[in-house]
This record gives C-alpha cells, sequence and structure tokens, in this order.
C-alpha cells in the first residue's frame, strides 16, 4: 500500500440495473412477398427483493420467434442475426457497419441483403458471402450506415433479402454525440517507425502510454525471428495495436495485429505473440506453392518457443496420449501424484490423430490442443532431420501434380499433398511419421506439472471462447470483426476497436478471466480451477435464461457487485483480485489514468479507499 487514502466513503450493496438499448416491434406494409419481422428484442427481467444480493436482471437476446415460407425461395429460412458495429451503444456520428448472419442451416450463397433508411435511402445490395476462418454465411455491410447528420434517437432501418425474400425491420437507437466515453473524443490514428516496422496505434489508449517499451520489443522480436527464419525484413512490416480483445491476441494479415489493453482477459504475452505473428509474416515471404496450416502455425509456436508462454513442447504434447494402466490422477494442487514419484501419472487422453490435423479442418480442432501437436511434431521433424531439411521439405508441398511441360495433371488434397512431400523428401508416409512421432512422445517423462499446465490451458481458453460467443462475440476468433486496417486509418475510424461490450457482466467476468489467468501462470492451480468453475456457472445460467446469472457463485456475485460499484462511480475497471471480504481493483479513471482502489466488505456496503497517486 503506498501513500495516503485520498477518499473514504461507503457504496450501498443494492445497485442499479445495467443499461441496455432495447428493440421495438415495428410494421411495415405487407404485400405477396414481403413479411414484417421484429428485431430482437433485449429484455429486462424485474427484479425480486434478495436483501444484500447484488444479482441484477440479466438482459437477454429474445430471438426472433417465426420461420417464413415464401414461393420465391421455396424453403423455409430461419430469423437473421444483426451485429452492429461499433459494439456498444451507437452514437449519432457514427459510421456504423451490420453484419446480417444466415441461420446455420440456410443456405443464402446466392441472395444479398439491402437496407432501407427511415429517409428512403438504401444501403447494399450486399451479397451473403463466406466470413472469417470460421466461413460464416453472412453479408457485411462495411461502413455504410453515416449516421453523421442524424438525430440522437430511436431509427428504423428497414431489411430486405434479395430477390424476393422477407422484409423485417429493426429498430436501432443512436446515443448524443457528446455522451462517447473517453478517450475516444479526441482519439485519432498514430504512427511510429522502428528498424522493421510501421506501427499503428490509437492515442489515449494503453499502447500509446506503454509505446516505448512496445517498440523495443518489436525490434527486439522482428531481429530475433529474422535469424530464425533466415529472411531479411527488407520491406517494413504493418503493426497495428488493437485496444480490445479480439480472437486469441494476434492475426497476421496484411498487418500483424495485436491486441494490447490492460483488461486483457485473453491473457497471452506481448512479446511471444508479436514472435508468432512475425514468423507468420516471414514466412509467406519466404514462399512455398503451398503450405498446410498444421505446418504454418507448428513452425511459428516451434520458433517462438510456445503458443501463449514459453513451454517445452514434446513433453506437453506427451501428456496428450492415452493414459497407462495403474496410473496416478493428476488433481489441482498436485498432491496425489507427488505422493507416489515412481508411478506414472495419468495423461490426459487428449490426442488427436495427426492425419485428421492435416487436412482443411485444422482451425476447428481444439485450439490449444493442435496448435501443440503441430508445434511438437516440427520440433520433432527438425530434431530428427535438421531445419535445412525440413524447410526444404515444407516449401516443396504442392497440391497441383504437373508434367514436364508444368500443366497441372492431378490434383490433391492437404493430407495428400504432405504425404507426397515426406515420400519425396524423407522416403516416409505421413502414416508413418505419425507413428515414429507418437513412439518419440511414449518415451518422454510426464510430470503432473504438464499435466496440469495443459489441462488449464484448454480450460481456460475454452472458457475465453465461451464467454466471448455468448456475451463478445466480435471477439470470437472464427468470426473476429477484423477490418481492413488501411481503410480505417484513411477514414479516422477509431470506434471499431475503442468500443466493446463493457456492461457489469463483461467486466466482471473478464476480470475474473484476468484473475483466473494469474494465477495459472503462477502454477496456483487449485485457484485457477476455482475460478474458472465460478465462470462457467455464470456462463451456464445465462444460456439458461436464468435471471441472476451471478447469484449463483458466490465469488461471481462478488465480482459483479464490484463491477456495478465501480462503474457507478466514474471508472473503468481493468484488474480486479478478490480475497475474502477484501478487494483490489485497477482501475481507468475519467481523463484516463491508471489508478488502484482498494475496497472491503461490511454489513452495510463496500468500503472504497483510493490510493493516493
Amino acid at each position: 500500500m503506498r501513500g495516503l487514502y485520498k477518499f473514504l466513503f461507503l457504496i450501498p450493496l443494492i445497485t442499479s440495473c445495467s443499461v441496455f438499448s432495447v428493440g421495438e416491434t415495428q410494421s411495415i406494409p405487407s404485400t405477396e412477398i414481403v413479411f414484417t419481422v421484429t428485431a430482437p428484442l433485449a429484455t429486462a427481467l424485474s427484479v425480486p427483493s434478495h436483501g444484500n444480493s447484488t444479482s441484477t436482471p440479466f438482459l437477454v437476446s429474445e430471438p426472433n420467434p417465426f420461420i417464413v415460407q415464401t414461393p420465391y425461395l421455396e424453403r423455409k429460412i430461419s430469423p437473421l442475426t444483426v451485429h452492429y458495429h461499433p459494439d456498444g451503444p451507437l452514437y449519432a456520428g457514427d459510421l456504423v457497419s451490420m453484419e446480417v448472419i444466415a441461420a446455420p442451416d440456410d443456405n443464402l450463397e446466392g441472395f444479398a441483403v439491402q437496407v432501407e433508411t427511415e429517409d428512403g435511402g438504401l444501403l447494399g445490395p450486399v451479397d451473403f458471402d463466406y466470413y472469417g476462418i470460421g466461413k460464416r454465411l453472412q453479408a457485411t455491410l462495411q461502413w455504410t450506415w453515416d449516421t453523421t447528420n442524424l438525430p440522437p434517437e430511436n431509427h428504423t432501418l428497414t431489411y430486405s433479402i434479395v430477390p424476393d425474400g422477407p422484409s423485417w425491420t429493426e429498430i436501432v437507437s443512436l446515443q448524443p454525440a457528446e455522451d462517447v466515453p473517453y478517450p475516444e473524443p479526441g482519439a485519432h490514428w498514430a504512427l511510429a517507425e522502428t528498424n522493421c516496422c510501421q506501427v499503428n496505434y490509437i492515442t489515449g489508449t494503453a499502447a500509446e502510454r506503454d509505446l516505448a517499451q512496445l517498440l523495443e520489443i518489436i525490434d527486439s522480436q522482428a531481429n530475433s525471428a529474422s535469424q530464425q527464419m533466415n529472411v531479411e525484413i527488407d520491406e517494413p512490416i504493418s503493426i497495428t495495436f488493437l485496444p480490445r480483445v479480439l480472437g486469441h491476441g494476434g492475426f497476421a494479415s496484411t498487418d500483424i495485429s495485436l491486441s494490447y489493453l490492460d483488461r486483457n482477459y485473453a491473457g497471452s504475452s506481448p512479446g511471444l505473440v508479436m514472435h508468432h505473428e512475425m514468423i507468420h509474416k516471414l514466412d509467406a515471404r519466404a514462399g512455398g506453392d503451398f503450405r498446410p496450416s498444421i505446418l504454418v502455425e507448428g513452425l511459428a509456436v516451434y520458433l517462438t518457443g510456445g503458443h501463449f508462454k514459453p513451454e517445452p513442447l514434446i513433453p506437453r504434447a506427451a501428456a496428450l496420449l492415452p493414459p497407462e494402466d495403474e496410473c496416478i490422477p493428476v488433481d489441482s494442487d498436485l498432491t496425489l501424484s507427488n505422493s507416489k514419484k515412481d508411478v506414472p501419472v495419468c495423461t490426459l487422453d487428449w490426442y488427436i490423430p495427426i492425419e485428421d490435423l492435416a487436412g482443411d479442418d485444422f482451425y476447428f480442432s481444439q485450439h490449444e490442443i493442435s496448435y501443440l501437436e503441430a508445434a511438437s511434431l516440427v520440433e520433432f521433424m527438425v530434431n530428427t532431420w535438421g531445419l535445412d531439411a525440413w524447410d526444404t521439405f515444407y516449401r516443396d508441398i504442392h497440391l497441383h501434380i504437373t508434367d514436364t511441360k508444368g500443366s497441372s495433371i492431378d490434383e490433391l488434397d492437404s493430407k495428400q499433398a504432405i504425404d507426397k512431400a515426406l515420400t519425396k523428401h524423407f522416403d516416409i508416409s505421413l502414416k508413418e511419421l505419425e507413428g515414429i512421432y507418437l513412439q518419440a512422445l511414449a518415451q518422454e517423462k510426464v510430470t503432473a506439472q504438464h499435466v496440469n499446465d495443459i489441462r488449464f490451458t484448454v480450460e481456460y481458453y475454452d472458457t475465453v471462447r465461451r464467454y466471448q460467443q455468448a456475451l463478445d462475440p466480435s471477439a470470437y476468433f472464427l468470426t473476429a470483426w477484423l477490418v481492413d486496417g488501411e481503410q480505417m486509418r484513411e477514414k479516422g475510424i477509431v470506434a471499431d476497436y475503442l468500443r466493446h461490450p463493457s456492461t457489469a457482466e463483461n467486466i466482471a467476468l473478464e476480470t475474473m478471466l484476468g484473475a483466473a489467468d494469474k494465477a495459472f501462470l503462477n502454477a496456483d492451480y487449485s485457484q485457477t480451477e476455482y475460478i474458472l468453475n465460478a465462470v462457467n456457472t455464470v456462463l451456464d445460467s445465462i444460456s439458461t435464461g436464468q435471471q441472476y446469472p451471478f447469484s449463483n457463485q458466490p465469488l461471481a456475485e462478488k465480482y459483479y457487485a464490484i463491477a456495478n460499484i465501480l462503474i457507478s462511480n466514474g471508472y473503468q475497471p481493468q484488474k480486479l483480485q478478490i480475497e475474502q471480504d477484501m478487494a483490489q481493483a485497477l482501475v481507468l479513471n475519467d481523463i484516463g489514468e491508471l489508478i488502484t482502489i482498494h475496497l472491503s466488505r461490511s454489513e452495510g456496503g463496500w468500503l472504497i479507499q483510493i490510493e493516493a497517486q
């Protein structure tokens, strides 16, 4: 504890309900082929008295309650989902994007979406197409609705599937432009340059605050990656720091995009993620006719020395194998395994066959397991044949077999292409490679630490993704809202990345995930397990539509109560640690300063103490 406390005051335990925009039912004139549809409603559920309970009603999105039949499409069309960007409240002046998402079983290829505004303006039509790594079928109307001259009130948008499809209306609420939260009003894109890279960031964010340190990390990781890949960085690499979580924190396409923020609920080390994405960029520059996903990601994790943190790859991969007979189960505090050191610990039986990962569905397999197996396979191959021989094989994988004149005479799938290159370079098939790889894993001594490290890595990131799908869908890695950085900077758009869901529900769960990550990195597996179970209890309650999803778990209820209290007093919680009836929060105040707040719970409420700066 440093300094004297500047303020001391009591906040009641009972807090007001969170505020969400609520859609309204609107009708449009019916014709033979036009169907009236209501927008999904965010419905506030009533709150009975619960004494000192801090639970408030949770607002659930109700799906459109209908299925339509049209003679023109000759099929049923399930209600479509519309996601608006920027996330969170929309404000007058926003350049708004819409994702119109088809239901999983509806094939709307060949159709488009058109939107009519209240003044008769038309947005689109935009064709349905496959979006993101997950290939979700949607029509993406990017930055099509300019609200610059619109008043802050409810506005009606009429959506139509063309040709000859159903139509529906949605009510969109625009808040006053002067209510846009800090740091957005003065924020803009800025550029810094290093020896290797052009670095884009938004002013007023954590990236600007820590820019000097980040630039050093960038040059260090770029130099390391360049030496490992033996690829000179002769053209600057474009890097964009994102002040929100997208996916697991890093993407490499035209730009390298990296999440950097104080409330990074996806964990990971900025240096490791930077190195991983640098390897991807230099790997692409090194060339190759066809680079399979299993080897692309395996190479990046192998050369980085770990996925989300430094880690021994082959010993951890061995922990995925089926358990031996009469093994000792591993619990979260390691006591059982340490009691009989000569008996093997039970491994996880989570191994995914390499042939499955070598196909086109690599990114749909369990993420942490697939990346670990890919990296350990690359490490095994490099240990066996050497990096130069491996790289020659890797750059010589082809989907097309050509004749002496270069004409294609046969086409292979991913597994066949890998198999053919393995036979050519190492005189071994893919099946035979997996066999000797498994033999090598079986020789490894697996410890309880390896087992728990993998177990809680998987459980942590499965929980992160589950949270994203439920309450932060734009962040989910298979369909993340990752737009063209160059266009965004040209248009001066910052809201798409500055805004993200930040209700008390979001903040409570995100700070819980942050606390679980901290416990995990400290190898406190019991605490990691306890917090992750608490998060999943809340997510279970949300998925079943319970009114008070945080009231079913004592720790979650405390996080939710404190999140509400801090938000109501003008703070943006970034990190939160709770022990019994004491808590410590790292928060941003209304001018973007990071301060530490201590809280203690009494019968009447939470006592807040703010450290002097």
